[in-house]
C-alpha cells in the first residue's frame, strides 16, 4: 500500500461520514478537499483527531448543500468563510478558499477565492499546507511532501515575512518542531524567529499559554526548549531565566518510574525555583488559580527533599502534601538533583504513596472537649499541637501513645 493510500485509509476517506460530506460538497462546479493537519498526520502515519475541509463553494452555498443533505450546520466563523458541518455526530470545519489581498501585522485583508495554490500559500508551514481530494490524490503546492518525509518544519515562503504577519508563529515553529520535527530546527526559520522575538511581547497571554502548554506536552519538548533557551526566546516568554535542561531529566524520571507526564509539572521544571516564580508565570501565561497553586506547591522547599530523607520524614511530607503534590515535589527535586533515572533512593522516595497511605489523625476535637477544653482558640491550639506531635512520632495508633500525645497537647494549649 502506498503512503497516499495509507493516509486516505487513516482519514477514512471512503467511509461515512467523511465520504458523505465530501460527496455533498463536490460537484456542480465546486470542489472540496481535506486540508491541513489531518492530511499531515495521515501522511505521517499519526492519529487524526479533527478533519478540516476546504471548498471552492461560498459559505451560503455550503450551508444550502448541508441543509439539503439533512446534516446539521453551525455558522461558527461564517464571516471568515467557516461553517461547522455535523454529520453522523462528527463535526467537520468547512472553510471557503481564501487569498490574502493585503497583510499588516497579525491582521490580513482576505477575499474568498477558487485557487488552491494561493490558499496553500497562506498557511504557516509547508507540512500544514497539503490537501487531499476525494479520489485520494495529495496536492502539494509548497514542497511540503519532502518536509513531511524528512520530519522538517519549514515556513511557507520567507520566514521573516510570515512571522511579521503573526508573531505567534515563532512559538508555533518550536511547538510544531517538538511534535513533528526531527533533528535540528530549520535554520532560516530559527534565525528569523530570533530576530523577531521582541514581537512575542505583543501577543495575548492566552495565546502564549496555549502554545507553551502544547509544546511542553510534545515528544521532543525537552530538546526544543533547550534551543529556545539558548536563543533567548524563552527568557522573553517566561520573564525569568529558564532551566530547560531540567525538563529532560523530569521527563526521563517520569518515564522511568511510570509517573504520568504532566504539563504543569514540566512547566515547574522549566521555570520555577521559588514560590514567587509561580506567581510570575501565572501572570505571564494567564494560568488558572489551580495551576498557580500547583506550581507554588512544587516550589515550596523542593530543595529540602533529598534521597537521604528518612522514611519517617518522607511520610510526614506525604501526609502534609497528599499523594499527587508529594509526587510532584519529589519529582522536581529529583530532576534538579542531577541523579540518574536508575537511582534507587529517588525511586523509593517517589513510590512511597504506593506502599503507604497517610492515616487520619485519631484525636478529634471531642476528645479535648471531654478533657475540659472549651471551644475556641485553646481547642485549636490543642489540636494543632497534637497533630504536630503525632506526625513527629511517625503516626502512632496505639492508645497509650495517643493518650500521651493528648496530655502534652493539653499542657501546650493551657500554656
Amino acid at each position: 500500500m502506498t503512503q497516499d493510500a495509507r493516509a486516505a485509509q487513516l482519514l477514512g476517506l471512503d467511509k461515512p461520514p467523511l465520504s458523505r460530506v465530501l460527496d455533498m460538497l463536490n460537484g456542480n462546479g465546486e470542489e472540496a478537499r481535506v486540508v491541513g493537519g489531518a492530511v499531515r498526520n495521515a501522511l505521517m502515519g499519526l492519529a487524526v483527531a479533527d478533519t478540516d475541509i476546504a471548498t471552492t463553494a461560498l459559505p451560503g452555498e455550503v450551508m444550502r448543500r448541508v441543509k439539503a443533505a439533512g446534516f446539521k450546520v453551525v455558522p461558527t466563523g461564517i464571516e471568515h468563510g467557516t461553517v461547522t458541518v455535523v454529520a453522523e455526530g462528527k463535526p467537520f470545519e468547512v472553510t471557503t478558499l481564501r487569498e490574502d489581498i493585503e497583510t499588516y501585522g497579525r491582521k490580513a485583508k482576505v477575499a474568498f477565492g477558487r485557487d488552491w495554490q494561493r490558499d496553500a500559500q497562506r498557511r504557516d508551514f509547508t507540512i500544514n499546507a497539503l490537501s487531499m481530494s476525494r479520489d485520494g490524490k495529495v496536492h502539494d503546492y509548497v514542497n511540503g511532501r519532502p518536509d513531511i518525509d524528512a520530519k522538517r518544519v519549514r515556513f511557507v515562503g520567507e520566514p521573516a515575512t510570515r512571522i511579521a504577519e503573526d508573531y505567534l508563529r515563532i512559538l508555533r515553529l518550536f511547538r510544531f518542531h517538538a511534535i513533528y520535527g526531527q533533528g535540528d530546527l530549520d535554520p532560516a526559520g530559527l534565525a528569523a524567529s530570533i530576530s523577531a522575538r521582541a514581537g512575542i511581547a505583543t501577543l495575548s497571554r492566552e495565546r502564549v499559554r496555549m502554545e507553551m502548554m502544547k509544546l511542553l506536552a510534545a515528544p521532543q519538548a525537552a530538546a526544543t526548549l533547550v534551543v529556545m533557551a539558548d536563543s533567548g526566546i524563552l527568557l522573553d516568554v517566561l520573564g525569568g531565566v529558564p532551566r530547560a535542561d531540567t525538563v529532560a531529566r523530569m521527563k526521563a524520571a517520569e518515564t522511568a518510574v511510570g509517573v504520568t507526564q504532566d504539563t504543569v509539572r514540566a512547566l515547574a521544571a522549566l521555570g520555577v525555583s521559588i514560590v514567587e516564580d509561580a506567581e510570575r508565570l501565572a501572570q505571564r501565561l494567564r494560568l488558572s488559580n489551580a495551576e498557580q497553586a500547583h506550581l507554588a506547591s512544587m516550589a515550596d522547599g523542593w530543595w529540602r527533599v533529598t534521597p537521604g530523607m528518612s522514611e519517617a520524614q518522607a511520610r510526614a511530607l506525604l501526609y502534609r502534601l497528599h499523594p499527587d503534590r508529594y509526587v510532584d515535589r519529589v519529582m522536581l527535586a529529583w530532576a534538579r538533583s542531577q541523579s540518574d533515572t536508575g537511582d534507587v533512593e529517588w525511586r523509593t522516595l517517589v513510590r512511597l504513596p504506593q506502599r503507604w497511605t497517610a492515616p487520619v489523625l485519631p484525636l478529634k476535637a471531642a476528645d479535648f472537649i471531654a478533657r475540659g477544653i472549651a471551644k475556641g482558640p485553646a481547642l485549636g491550639k490543642a489540636l494543632a499541637s497534637a497533630e504536630a506531635d503525632w506526625i513527629a512520632a511517625d503516626f502512632p495508633a496505639d492508645a497509650a501513645a495517643l493518650a500521651a500525645i493528648a496530655d502534652r497537647a493539653m499542657l501546650a494549649a493551657q500554656a
